[in-house]
């Protein structure tokens, strides 16, 4: 019985939550409205959902396939593939979590609810299908990060800067583009047998769409410190502060991909490169001090 409890709770991937942070983005990006403390557990609230959702996506994923990732090096461990917990009490128990967090998402804010009902519906078209659809995989994975930006600032009802979301959109698409890179140079015959899609796409190519995707990620950040604001016109100098620690994050993470094939699990770099993670975190202090002057 601990053993199935202990395999559900692995099968939410609790490491894949840190992509849930972006619903703080924007809190944080609109801290100098000096926020109460229910503005803050509004975001706090939604991350949890979001975790939630997510979750209960990974488990439908991991129960339909089973039978791939038992022929994958990593993923045959997962409780499913490994046979801790059956395919069917997983099911049931991904559709109530789901079901549950859902109904308290449009408790907490109808727009809430609906973009995250959104996000559910295209995470359910990724798993069931569009997954193995070459380029609409990758803009399907980066628009489930834009969703939980948006989320996040729809919750505590403020805008966010176009150009933000255009660099969160271009920056999804980065970190998918290094997911399916790593997926092929990791996996025998190039993934193939595991999923099929990936014989679509080849490392030379995905290194240049990497390349565009960074280079247009970076030049919107920078629109984005030196521009007005585009509801308030008011101009935030102090921003440009935050450029180097971006410029780093992504040459480092680039670094890492080419050098280590780090690229598969962007959850598991973020949390296991130390000088990855100290930048994050210096950037995240660095971006509230200039948000506050």
């Amino acid at each position: 019985m601990l053993s199935s409890i202990a395999g559900m709770l692995r099968s939410l991937r609790p490491r894949q939550w840190t992509k849930n942070l972006l619903v703080f983005a924007g809190y944080l990006f609109t801290i100098q409205q000096g926020h109460n403390t229910s503005v803050l557990y509004a975001v706090v609230a939604a991350f949890g959902l979001f975790c939630a959702v997510a979750g209960a996506g990974y488990i439908l994923n991991d129960a339909l396939d089973v039978e791939r990732d038992r022929k994958h090096p990593r993923k045959c461990k997962r409780p499913i593939a490994c046979g801790q917990i059956s395919v069917a009490a997983a099911m049931t128990f991904a559709l109530l979590l789901l079901g549950a967090s859902l109904v308290a998402s449009y408790k907490l804010d109808t727009w809430f609810g609906v973009l995250i009902t959104s996000y559910a519906v295209i995470t359910a078209a990724y798993t069931l299908s569009l997954k193995h659809v070459v380029i609409v995989d990758i803009l399907l994975i980066s628009s489930g990060f834009v969703i939980r930006a948006v989320a996040g600032a729809v919750v505590i009802h403020v805008a966010i800067s176009p150009w933000l979301l255009a660099c969160t959109t271009l920056l999804a698409l980065f970190l998918a583009l290094a997911k399916r890179r790593g997926e092929i140079a990791t996996l025998e015959n190039g993934g193939v047998e595991h999923r099929k899609t990936l014989n679509e796409y080849t490392i030379p190519m995905l290194d240049q769409m990497l390349n565009i995707s960074a280079s247009a990620a970076l030049m919107s950040y920078f629109l984005y410190t030196f521009t007005p604001n585009y509801y308030t016109h008011e101009q935030h100098p102090p921003m440009m502060a935050t450029v180097p620690f971006v410029i780093y994050g992504l040459f480092r993470y680039l670094f890492l991909v080419h050098s280590r094939n780090a690229g598969g699990s962007p959850e598991q770099v973020l949390i296991e490169d130390k000088p990855l993670l100290i930048n994050v975190a210096l950037y995240v202090v660095v971006t509230a001090i200039a948000m506050k002057l």
